[in-house]
């Protein structure tokens, strides 16, 4: 049986959320946990990879840890 689709709205409110946008918990929620860490131990690259991913949600380009499309 497939895992359910993760959100792209609570992603992009993870995302969005100033504090924790840097921390990378967006990236972690997608399953995607070591880019997650690295995000938290670099201030998200200085809040332009916060920037870029906050961009790829709203595009609907970021995947999951599995490479599939994000739900709703």
């Amino acid at each position: 049986m497939d895992a359910p689709l993760k959100s792209r709205g609570t992603a992009l409110l993870l995302s969005l959320a100033c504090f924790l946008g840097f921390c990378g918990l967006h990236r972690i929620y997608l399953g995607r946990p070591i880019a997650g860490f690295i995000q938290l131990f670099t201030a998200g690259l200085f809040g332009i990879w916060q920037l870029i991913d906050i961009v790829l949600l709203l595009c609907n380009l970021l995947r999951d840890g599995e490479g599939r499309e994000l739900g709703c």
